[in-house]
């Protein structure tokens, strides 16, 4: 299983470029999961539907389940967030994982740029391998202009 990280400064484009990577390797018949990662609350399910209120009851686990998908939700209730590991461990027949965020973890990483500055991750955090920029960045890593998904995602395959 091949684990890429995708991570950039919040607005980067970083969900954009991890929807265009998945949708490039399914199309390769890979099979793929993603995880993102959140820092903040967030819901799946929101108020007045069944799965909502068995939570809001009190249920420190719900699963939905239906013939085309199902999710469980698991209440943490402020104690310690699952590490990247965990979360894939979850995972079953998967090809490559996307990973959105998790920036100081330890696998490769390919870092979305917006504007040029001296603010770039990849000076900052181990195993970035790539860049994706429209504008020439002053490094030796491998960089790739914004519409040149086809490329990334060959590297990714290839590189990674």
């Amino acid at each position: 299983m091949k684990i890429i990280g995708i991570v950039g400064w919040k607005n980067s484009g970083k969900t954009y470029f991890a929807s265009k990577i998945i949708k490039k390797l399914k199309i390769k018949n890979y099979r793929v999961a993603s995880i993102k990662h959140a820092h903040h609350e967030f819901d799946i399910d929101y108020k007045n539907t069944d799965s909502f209120i068995h939570r809001e009851s009190g249920s420190s686990q719900v699963i939905v389940s239906s013939s085309k998908r199902w999710v469980k939700i698991t209440e943490l209730n402020n104690s310690e967030e699952l590490s990247l590991q965990d979360l894939i461990n979850q995972l079953s027949e998967t090809d490559i994982v996307i990973v959105e965020g998790f920036k100081n973890e330890d696998h490769p990483k390919i870092e979305i740029i917006k504007n040029a500055s001296n603010n770039y991750l990849f000076k900052k955090i181990s195993n970035i391998k790539a860049i994706i920029s429209d504008e020439k960045i002053s490094t030796n890593l491998k960089q790739f202009k914004k519409n040149d998904i086809d490329n990334i995602v060959n590297y990714i395959l290839e590189h990674m």
